[in-house]
């Protein structure tokens, strides 16, 4: 037995030492040029940790009319900065049309030619979801002090952070190509959202289908079958190329919820938080908070 036998990281250069084996920048380039964008293509494109999982099940579902027959939503709904590295066919037939990707790309190096679904999220609820779903995958739990994961979650030292993708996508709130949702107003409306999901990607909806569409896109039902919203092809990478011991917990369904962060996150992050907003966000936005950004969304979805 040594010493740390789940081969996860204790320390953040750890951590990062485990990314730069899984995220190899060649292979993410062949991928997103081996991605040839089709005009009625979907691509579910929020910042980690802010709606991802649930928006590609929702998808799906709608496309395919509840289709559950897959081990992994992401082979059906691929990752597209991830596809070569898991030997993925980007141009590969999918099983209904529009075909449907994932991406954490902000906008600009995010290849054009499609549709992008965005949800954003309280950056402390993110922030928080991210440093828990790490624990027990890529991180041993309590081994790396909030702070540090701060400092490298809050980095653009990979050309982007929440920061940067959040405002990338504001500025194409306009751009008929775009939805752009919040993670805490699709809680609160799930019909709402479902409606506008498929309206924007031109999938027929009838009542039959939301309703089995409000039951497969739900907490209960996305934990109940959570290995298949778990990352298993990204597990496996992992065992390989970190040495991870299996059965690392890569569960993306926890949760879920708003204001989680209020009970964990320490009050020197929340701070510095709330001063990269004052800086980054605001002078642009005009929204002092989060929760004036995502009501001026709601405003406009509703129109």
């Amino acid at each position: 037995m040594t010493e740390n036998a789940s081969g996860r990281a204790q320390t953040i250069a750890e951590f990062q030492a485990h990314g730069a084996r899984i995220f190899v920048g060649e292979e993410i380039m062949q991928a997103m040029t081996s991605y040839a964008p089709q005009p009625d293509d979907v691509i579910i494109s929020p910042f980690g940790k802010c709606g991802t999982t649930w928006l590609q099940q929702t998808f799906h579902t709608l496309r395919t009319g509840g289709d559950t027959d897959f081990d992994d939503i992401s082979g059906v709904v691929p990752w597209i900065e991830t596809a070569t590295a898991l030997g993925i066919d980007l141009s590969a037939r999918q099983r209904a049309e529009p075909r449907g990707f994932k991406s954490h790309l902000p906008y600009d190096p995010m290849p054009k030619g499609a549709r992008y679904v965005v949800s954003l999220r309280d950056p402390k609820d993110a922030f928080i979801s991210m440093l828990r779903f790490m624990e027990g995958w890529f991180i041993e739990p309590g081994a790396v002090p909030m702070a540090d994961f701060y400092a490298d979650w809050a980095s653009d030292e990979f050309g982007s952070n929440y920061w940067l993708h959040l405002l990338s996508w504001w500025r194409q709130r306009d751009n008929p190509d775009v939805l752009l949702l919040t993670y805490e107003h699709m809680i609160d409306a799930p019909e709402q959202h479902i409606r506008m999901l498929a309206d924007f990607c031109g999938i027929a909806l009838d009542d039959d289908l939301l309703a089995l569409t409000l039951e497969r896109s739900s907490l209960a039902y996305m934990l109940e079958h959570k290995e298949k919203f778990a990352d298993p092809m990204m597990r496996a990478l992992t065992e390989k190329r970190c040495g991870f011991a299996a059965g690392s917990d890569s569960a993306k369904v926890r949760k879920g919820g708003v204001g989680g962060h209020k009970k964990e996150l320490e009050p020197e992050i929340a701070e510095r938080i709330d001063a990269a907003w004052a800086e980054l966000v605001e002078p642009e936005t005009g929204f002092a908070d989060y929760a004036a950004l995502d009501a001026e969304i709601r405003r406009r979805n509703a129109v």
